[in-house]
């Protein structure tokens, strides 16, 4: 529904009625109004706000004394050397909303807060601060070392809890966490322990991700895959008959080749199978196996087997008891002997490429060749898959578990198709190298003694003592401890109140991105630890909501290459918090992108502005939540009718929360305040106040009650700025612990939704006629309504004539120009406010124009190639040009008929 027009978008009151036409009953002596300024400033008021929410415990959570339904949700912990990025502002945007309305409909709501360790990031920070001195870890020492991060976290870490504050975050921060504080350390050594105990944790040589440069073994998820242009060579060995061509993108890794595969069935191959083949550059001889990973359809249907250097090949060594030779060190420098030992890796491919080119067994190479490459998270150096003896946490059982909690409802996934991808990755998991090459972190409680004994020390136990004891150098992957996260922030492995109260936990909230990762540990993890509670209890969370990434405007992913990232605490900073909040999430469907711009930032702050002018409009003139609303039957058709619309809305903006359709709340509270509330109700609104007596009161008790509500209902989303008001308005305590507003069915009246729809429908439609007439918005032009008093409108005819700027028509009056519109004729005398005929030679312009549009799209639906050969959607667009351009011209020809002569 458009909305009236207005020279000024900000409402105004009003001219003060006649004395006599006054209320008996007058507005409040106060004038609230005065209280607000003239414009919202939200870095005037954003921190002494949050400072009074802090200092009045509203974000503390009631504990084991409360009687109110318990709520949780534990955040997910940003890394201690992080810094609020987008996608942080819009995982808590979406977190704080849901913990607010939760809050303001009488629960118990935790919203717990913390920090991730971070190990390999924070290690690379600190030692980055080292280096600067000019020296190294070792130099150090590991205590020495592990107590310069705990310094540097104590001094510099930790930016983001600040920046959680900017935004509004109402986490309860008397229970701050963070992953190797005692508590959660306590936690992650007592899973270590029962983990190993069960047979569930080995140590093994296996083949794992590692960085050449942070010199560590890195999970799935600190391994980031890109499109890289590169090479692929084919290669051929062995000579005539019986040689073999194998295609790589990594030649150098062929010194390190153990065998050739084919596919079994594969019958070009089928007469090598069990043979031998020469090695080039290497003089060893290696057999042709037969595996059913080979893929016969790619390449030449022969792959080379670096059981040492590739994942698929250690596969395909185990399988057929090949031996696994290193050819590279940890640093990436190739080992193996001959002219390239000491050579870097990259270093190594061109060279190997250059010998086999000597000995004519290069068969093809194809540059640039696009291809997926793994690279470390934190140093983007390329990833080394390599053998390494690291511990393990078996997985099938614990994931199976994760992925019946799932399957069986327990654990429910939003959107529910994103459950098909935690199927595919908990259904199919390897096994996880939980052992990292770092310093800074949980050290793997396990104990190594003189004898070849193995001792795992639990957090209650003392570590063995006399010599030759050692502990082991490794500590364990971030996310072991991050995967404990739900049940050691509430006190696991002891029996606490918090747990009792607040397990298992509600909702998380989280990217898709890392549904896999984080996700499915916590949920392996936490079922394990709770499983005494049973299969119900067990679960770390009831509910997982899953968002997409924040994308620019035309669905792009952020990127400082492509300039388009947005900093949020810049938006912030320059429209406010409830602004960048508004912008997130009116773009936050259930696993979808989130698309963002600047424009749209701008747009939320003039939202902002818009329902700050409308309170105080409604507030000069008296609104107010206090006075009662008047009975149903001495209520104004408009009063009616924006009850009846709050109150629908109540309802879909609660069964869109209970769907976790962000946007759909968003987009459903702006088109009610903006257009119903603030275009159309206080426009009717300053009609029946400025005639003043009972009506205005009723109009003011409306207003009152409208925007309490409104305020409240839209205060998870933007808590700032509808603070400010609210307090404004009712002189209450605090919206953010004032009662949900409830969704009352009696007020619905379909009557009176009907009846301002006619008006709606008639201001829209004649104002629409009067710019086609030439009238600018603001000209006041001499109408007739005729048959008005036939019709529901005919008590809102003073309403419409102030909305479309008519007079009424004096003795000259002469129709000019007329249309018909929900049954009433609406006759203007436009006469003594247009120049006939510029409007005669601006309408006849318009209409050569429009008839040049038509012909086109005549042309090339009469030709008959255009018909055959364009796409059907092009077609069906020119169809609609054609359509368009028809009643454009009968639009215009009317226009002209209508026009008086000159």
């Amino acid at each position: 529904m458009s909305a009236p027009e207005r020279p000024d978008p900000s409402p105004q009151a009003p001219a003060p009625a006649p004395a006599q036409a006054r209320s008996s009953a007058q507005p409040p002596a106060r004038t609230p109004a005065r209280d607000l300024p003239q414009a919202f400033a939200p870095g005037e008021v954003e921190q002494r706000l949050y400072d009074r929410w802090i200092e009045r415990g509203y974000f503390s959570a009631g504990g084991e004394n409360s009687d109110k339904p318990a709520y949780s949700i534990v955040i997910p912990p940003p890394n201690v050397t992080g810094s609020l990025h987008v996608g942080h502002a819009l995982d808590h945007t979406i977190q704080d909303v849901l913990v607010r309305r939760r809050r303001m409909q009488g629960y118990d709501a935790l919203w717990l807060p913390g920090m991730d360790h971070a190990g390999i990031a924070t290690q690379n920070v600190v030692e980055r601060e080292l280096a600067k001195e000019g020296l190294s870890r070792h130099d150090l020492g590991r205590e020495a070392f592990v107590e310069r991060v705990w310094q540097w976290k104590a001094e510099s870490g930790g930016a983001i809890l600040g920046q959680m504050r900017r935004l509004g975050d109402s986490v309860d921060w008397s229970r701050e966490c963070f992953t190797m504080d005692e508590s959660r350390s306590r936690a992650v050594l007592t899973m270590f322990k029962r983990l190993y105990e069960d047979d569930l944790i080995y140590r093994a040589e296996r083949i794992i991700n590692w960085c050449p440069r942070c010199l560590t073994a890195l999970s799935d998820i600190e391994v980031e895959h890109s499109d890289d242009d590169g090479e692929l060579t084919s290669i051929r060995y062995g000579e005539g008959d019986a040689s073999v061509v194998v295609a790589t993108t990594r030649p150098e890794t062929m010194l390190g080749d153990t065998a050739v595969a084919v596919h079994p069935s594969d019958e070009r191959y089928a007469h090598l199978v069990g043979t031998e083949v020469e090695l080039p550059l290497t003089g060893r001889r290696i057999p042709i196996v037969a595996d059913v990973h080979v893929d016969p359809e790619f390449g030449t249907g022969a792959v080379k087997v670096t059981p040492a250097h590739d994942p698929n090949d250690f596969e395909i060594g185990g399988r057929n008891d090949l031996p696994s030779i290193t050819i590279m060190d940890e640093h990436g420098v190739i080992t193996a002997h001959g002219p390239f030992q000491g050579l870097d890796r990259f270093e190594a491919r061109p060279a190997v490429v250059a010998a086999l080119r000597e000995q004519s067994r290069i068969v093809k190479e194809v540059r640039p060749y696009r291809h997926a490459v793994g690279h470390c998270q934190r140093c983007d150096t390329v990833v080394e898959p390599r053998v390494s003896l690291q511990w393990f946490v078996r997985v099938e059982p614990l994931a199976a578990a994760a992925s019946d909690a799932v399957r069986d409802g327990r654990i429910e996934i939003h959107p529910s198709e994103m459950a098909k991808r935690y199927f595919s990755w908990v259904d199919h998991m390897h096994d996880w190298c939980i052992s990292r090459q770092l310093w800074w972190g949980h050290r793997i409680p396990v104990w190594y003694g003189p004898a070849g004994e193995v001792l795992c020390v639990g957090p209650d136990d003392e570590p063995p003592t006399g010599d030759g004891w050692t502990q082991d150098e490794d500590v364990l992957d971030t996310w072991f401890s991050s995967g404990l996260w739900p049940v050691s922030t509430l006190g696991w492995p002891d029996e606490t109140p918090d747990l009792a109260r607040y397990h298992p936990t509600s909702v998380l909230v989280t990217g898709y991105d890392i549904l896999f990762f984080w996700v499915a540990r916590m949920a392996m993890f936490g079922l394990y630890a709770m499983q005494d509670k049973g299969p119900v209890d067990s679960v770390p969370f009831r509910t997982v909501v899953l968002h997409g990434m924040v994308r620019d405007a035309h669905g792009k992913k952020m990127s400082k290459s492509f300039g388009n990232v947005v900093d949020p605490l810049d938006w912030i900073t320059r429209y406010g918090a409830d602004a960048t909040r508004f912008t997130l999430t009116r773009g936050a469907n259930p696993g979808s992108d989130v698309p963002v711009s600047e424009e749209w930032c701008q747009g939320s702050r003039n939202f902002a502005t818009k329902l700050w002018n409308a309170t105080r409009f409604a507030l000069m003139n008296g609104a107010d939540p206090a006075l009662p609303l008047p009975p149903a039957d001495q209520r104004s058709a408009a009063d009616r009718w924006i009850l009846s619309r709050l109150h629908r809305l109540i309802a879909d903006v609660d069964a869109s929360y209970e769907t976790y359709e962000f946007a759909k709340v968003c987009e459903a509270i702006q088109a009610f305040a903006w257009s119903e509330f603030c275009d159309w109700y206080l426009e009717l609104a300053k009609t029946t106040l400025t005639a003043g007596g009972a009506a205005a009161d009723g109009t003011r008790a409306v207003l009152g009650h409208v925007l309490d509500r409104l305020l409240r209902l839209l205060h998870p989303v933007m808590p700032f700025v509808t603070e400010e008001l609210w307090l404004a308005v009712t002189r209450g305590e605090s919206v953010v612990v004032a009662e949900w507003p409830a969704a009352d069915p009696s007020y619905a009246d379909d009557e009176a939704e009907a009846e301002i729809g006619s008006l709606q429908r008639l201001v829209t439609e004649v104002r629409r006629f009067r710019s086609d007439q030439g009238l600018k918005p603001g000209q006041r032009v001499p109408a007739q309504l005729v048959g008005i008093n036939a019709t529901v409108l005919a008590s809102h005819e003073r309403a419409i004539r102030t909305l479309l700027r008519l007079e009424a028509p004096g003795d000259g009056f002469s129709r000019t120009a007329s249309v018909l519109i929900e049954n009433v004729t609406v006759e203007l005398d436009t006469a003594g406010t247009i120049d006939v005929g510029a409007e005669r030679k601006r309408l006849e312009k318009d209409l050569g124009s429009a008839r040049k549009e038509r012909d086109q799209a005549g042309r090339k639906l009469d030709n008959a190639d255009f018909l055959a050969k364009a796409p059907a959607a092009v077609v069906e667009k020119v169809r609609g040009q054609l359509a368009s351009a028809d009643a454009e011209i009968a639009r215009i020809e009317s226009q002209l008929a209508g026009l008086p002569e000159t």
